[in-house]
């Protein structure tokens, strides 16, 4: 994939600065520091190393990336490595696709309490999915599966949802069997709704009698127990949208769906068309239209307040198993899937090859595609003086 011509470290640097000494007392220190790692990332800020091609001999010095969960650019490697692991941990069934949504009431409330509410989200919505899939009218089976949490909307507005990516079928309940999903879309979906909207609002009621709640600002009057319940009660008018998909595959069609809701971040670069005169305009799909394509221009300002609502809490987990997949059941039930779906068995890891003393490979080089090694490392402050005398260089010639 090409370049991006822009990139939010652009957006960032051109306004982080005012945007941050405009709105300091509603900043966290997580939103400073995700900005600035943002910004410094592959600069010379962070320092780097000099790699060299094996094949043609080309050196060049490449810098490091700032890792930061939110970045972007440092999203590719880390799903990579993900999806190798995940690899050996998929069936031989079709696969379904489902997604649980909050409603725009509680968007303020789970701003002010992200740790909590979409921790809870999570749970209610697992807790939901195993319950109907456990119940002999719907499935009757143990299943297994993948949440991955993702907090905006294609506008970078605040939109909490949960996607759940679930083998068709589950586990008898004496573990002797595989059973095959008797719907086309796996579960009932209105029946999910009900459940999943009755198993959150429980779950807040509990929260708010621990007192585990923040109502700060325009949350304040709901601190009064009669007005909470009121708040509770408006969210049962509506129903709450749960989306599934039909079945899209087996194994080998997985792991690219998996890659494009796995390690996301609220906005893509690639989404970016263009930032200038203090105004970003980026490219959105209008899902109300059928999603169309569209451009939408706002402030720099607002571009990076519309990105920081999708920080998350220091070590929150946004990627979560369940079922048969947890972590605690999935060496003994995995296995036993594959045994009674009649896949062979996955091979053992071999034992781990002592590293060699040769550099690792690090990149392809960019003249012939040869294998780069690593040859030196820099700090920025070696980087940076490194640059300057290449500078002076040029210029002295």
């Amino acid at each position: 994939m090409n370049k991006p011509p822009f990139e939010v470290a652009d957006i960032i640097r051109a306004a982080g600065n005012g945007f941050i000494e405009k709105n300091r007392s509603r900043l966290s220190y997580q939103h400073l520091r995700v900005l600035r790692a943002i910004e410094r990332c592959r600069t010379a800020a962070l320092g780097g190393h000099r790699d060299r091609c094996t094949r043609c001999g080309h050196q060049a010095i490449s810098y490091c990336s700032c890792r930061n969960r939110h970045c972007g650019k440092c999203q590719t490697s880390a799903r990579n490595q993900w999806l190798a692991a995940r690899e050996k941990e998929l069936l031989a069934v079709p696969y379904v696709h489902v997604v649980f949504t909050l409603p725009h009431q509680l968007s303020s409330l789970a701003l002010a309490n992200k740790r909590i509410l979409y921790d809870l989200l999570f749970r209610a919505s697992a807790e939901t999915l195993l319950e109907i899939a456990a119940d002999p009218k719907h499935l009757g089976a143990d299943i297994g599966f993948m949440t991955v949490l993702h907090t905006w909307g294609q506008n970078v507005l605040h939109h909490p949802h949960v996607h759940c990516v679930i083998p068709a079928g589950g586990l008898s309940s004496d573990q002797q069997g595989w059973v095959e999903p008797r719907y086309a879309f796996f579960l009932p979906v209105k029946v999910l709704s009900r459940v999943f909207r009755g198993k959150f609002v429980d779950g807040l009621k509990k929260a708010f009698r621990k007192g585990k709640l923040c109502f700060a600002g325009a949350l304040h009057p709901l601190r009064q127990e009669a007005a909470f319940r009121a708040f509770l009660r408006s969210l049962f008018r509506e129903d709450w949208v749960v989306y599934a998909k039909p079945p899209f595959g087996g194994p080998l069609h997985v792991l690219h769906y998996l890659a494009r809701y796995t390690h996301r971040v609220a906005i893509s670069n690639h989404r970016l068309v263009n930032v200038a005169d203090g105004m970003v305009t980026f490219r959105w799909k209008d899902y109300a239209h059928g999603g169309k394509q569209k451009l939408m221009t706002v402030t720099a300002e607002e571009f990076l307040r519309r990105f920081l609502l999708h920080v998350l809490p220091t070590g929150f987990v946004r990627i979560r198993f369940f079922g048969f997949l947890a972590n605690r059941r999935r060496k003994t039930l995995l296995p036993l899937c594959r045994k009674l779906l009649q896949m062979a068995p996955t091979l053992a890891s071999p034992n781990p090859v002592a590293p060699s003393s040769s550099p690792a490979t690090i990149w392809r080089c960019p003249q012939c595609q040869g294998p780069m090694v690593l040859l030196e490392r820099f700090s920025a402050l070696r980087l940076r003086s490194l640059l300057a005398t290449r500078t002076a260089l040029i210029d002295s010639s």
